[in-house]
């Protein structure tokens, strides 16, 4: 058990927000979150009906440009908002205000929904086999492998595909959590801790790190790489909203769309390079080459067998250390879409 730091109090300052507005969202909802019970098994609708709305995630405008770009159909239903927001805590708190119906995020996610009492399922699942993350270090410092990071300050957040591949990374070091200092903040406080030098090391994703060395490299700030992998990008949703008849059928309808949209970004580089990275994000064309050349190829399981095995290891993971209670992951998937993403995509994406 970590020693560093005192646990409730992390657990109070991530939580923040969402622990206040739902109180850990009371015993009832505690208690449908943890058996499952309470989630439609109803077949889904094979039409979306008349009038059908959904609010979706799309950070950074991702996924109206994958569309645009991609000149896919337009969808059977109408997107009342999408929502500019990405971060799993704030993703979580977004469905518990009801100003979000359906979201893009990793495996830890759900996991972190659940330990929160609040009840959500994923839908869809991309499986992604080469790391989205590295490590970078503040400037001037002497961090060169993982084995390094013993008795420094490391940025965590445990509600976020960043902090899961922090955990996982130390393990395989050998490292044990009372020989670090875990600095509780989230993925949008890392970068500015680096720079300050709060933490000594963050979790930064692929495309965030060529702009950080860039201006800190001459300063003695780098990256260090693994081959750590978040296994898990994935689509899902309140229970509420699957629950609801003409919404689920909506989010079955949206499921092809997103599989076909990253499918066309990882066939189109030079296009999205120019279009995304350049235009939106102001990198380099050289910058944004350096980071499609990390992208992974989508791929959309039919079986989620190997999802469900990935998230179980890193629900335990979590649970060895404390912050999360040990559950059967089982019960975070509703089985009524698996495959449906599988089934929109070219055979080469689906294994």
């Amino acid at each position: 058990m970590p020693s560093t730091y005192d646990r409730r109090l992390f657990l109070a300052s991530l939580l923040g927000a969402a622990a206040g507005v739902a109180g850990l969202s009371g015993c009832a909802e505690s208690t449908a979150a943890a058996t499952g019970k309470g989630a439609s098994t109803a077949p889904l609708a094979a039409k979306v009906p008349s009038g059908t709305s959904l609010k979706i995630a799309s950070y950074q405008n991702v996924q109206q440009l994958q569309f645009k770009l991609a000149k896919l159909p337009d969808l059977p239903f109408t997107v009342s908002s999408w929502v500019n927001i990405g971060a799993g805590p704030d993703v979580i708190n977004a469905f518990r205000a009801k100003s979000l119906d359906l979201a893009n995020n990793a495996g830890i996610p759900p996991i972190q929904a659940h330990y929160q009492g609040y009840d959500a399922k994923i839908v869809a699942i991309n499986i992604t086999r080469k790391p989205n993350y590295l490590f970078a270090t503040k400037p001037g410092s002497d961090i060169h492998t993982v084995e390094d990071f013993k008795g420094k300050k490391l940025a965590f957040s445990q509600g976020q595909a960043q902090g899961v591949v922090l955990l996982r990374a130390l393990k395989k070091a050998g490292l044990k959590y009372d020989e670090v200092t875990l600095v509780p903040l989230t993925s949008n406080q890392f970068l500015t801790a680096l720079q300050s030098g709060q933490v000594d090391i963050a979790p930064l994703a692929n495309s965030q790190a060529p702009a950080y060395l860039q201006q800190y490299g001459s300063k003695g700030a780098r990256t260090v790489t693994t081959d750590v992998v978040d296994l898990l990008n994935l689509l899902w949703a309140p229970v509420s909203v699957l629950n609801d008849e003409a919404k689920a059928a909506a989010v079955a309808a949206y499921i092809p769309q997103w599989a076909k949209g990253q499918v066309w970004q990882y066939e189109n580089p030079d296009v999205w390079n120019e279009e995304f990275y350049v235009k939106t994000q102001n990198l380099t064309l050289a910058q944004a080459k350096a980071i499609s050349d990390l992208a992974n190829k989508p791929l959309f399981p039919p079986s989620w067998d190997e999802a469900i095995a990935w998230e179980q290891e890193t629900a335990d993971l979590l649970a060895e250390g404390g912050f999360v209670k040990k559950f059967d992951v089982s019960s975070l998937f509703d089985h009524r879409f698996e495959g449906i993403a599988a089934k929109s995509v070219p055979a080469e994406y689906r294994s």
